[in-house]
């Protein structure tokens, strides 16, 4: 069995970048998993594992072959270990899986599908929060219009605690993503301070997905014209506006009620 144990070797380099870089992300179609439960949930969720990286005085050969039967196990030292992992509570254990392309066509929705979807949002610990809502809400899918950041970000990976293996997940312009609505006959409310009805006086029991902006400029005019219905969260102090992860929380768990749970 592989063994490394020098941080200047030229793998550990790579890994690195890994880590630190979307480029070395897209170009090599791989990213950096830590922890044993989000490296099973990644494996229960589809994704290919290629190379386990295990700290045997944490994790023991075993324990990494049992993650994943297909993947290359190598060993690493403390040194390297350390290097590598961002957290200390990890397991001794890291994986280079394979990315998904998260493309609107692979989605495999319900006959009834709800969805959200989420508007440029940057922050990598409110994707990481509205993944683990969808996770824990059961949702269809989740779809990120116009993505300033990279899905397989690792503060993105850590943040969602393996929610981002958990959930169907695309991506597109809000262009796209109307456009796939409308062919799919979805009805989209779009949460919105402008020409807004009162967010629980609309009914989402039939198609539906949730649409949600940045707390800093809220949704594109493109997603306000089009929507089925704006809607709104009253706000009865004195901010107009809530975390966006939060806001999400409140509309996904009204039509979860409308629909019986």
């Amino acid at each position: 069995m592989k063994q490394i144990t020098s941080i200047q070797n030229s793998f550990v380099k790579s890994l690195v970048q890994l880590q630190d870089k979307a480029k070395a992300r897209r170009q090599t179609g791989t990213f950096l998993i830590e922890g044993k439960r989000e490296i099973s949930i990644a494996v229960k969720g589809g994704y290919d594992i290629e190379i386990l990286l295990f700290f045997p005085e944490i994790c023991s050969e075993a324990d990494a072959r049992a993650l994943s039967q297909n993947a290359e196990v190598i060993e690493i030292n403390k040194e390297v270990y350390q290097k590598l992992a961002y957290r200390d509570t990890t397991e001794g254990i890291l994986a280079v899986a394979k990315t998904k392309m998260l493309h609107l066509s692979d989605l495999k929705l319900s006959i009834n599908p709800l969805i959200l979807i989420a508007e440029a949002p940057e922050k990598p610990g409110n994707i990481g929060a509205l993944l683990r809502t969808a996770d824990a809400a059961n949702l269809d899918a989740v779809i990120i219009a116009n993505p300033k950041s990279d899905l397989y970000n690792p503060n993105i990976v850590r943040s969602s605690v393996g929610c981002l293996f958990t959930n169907q997940i695309a991506t597109g312009t809000t262009s796209e993503i109307i456009a796939f609505l409308k062919e799919q006959k979805i009805n989209f409310y779009c949460a919105t301070l402008q020409n807004s009805t009162g967010y629980h006086t609309q009914d989402y029991t039939g198609s539906t997905a949730l649409v949600v902006g940045t707390e800093a400029t809220g949704l594109t005019e493109e997603w306000r014209k089009e929507a089925t219905q704006n809607i709104i969260i009253p706000m009865q102090g004195e901010i107009d506006s809530m975390n966006v992860s939060v806001a999400a929380a409140i509309l996904i768990y009204e039509a979860k009620r409308q629909r019986g749970f």
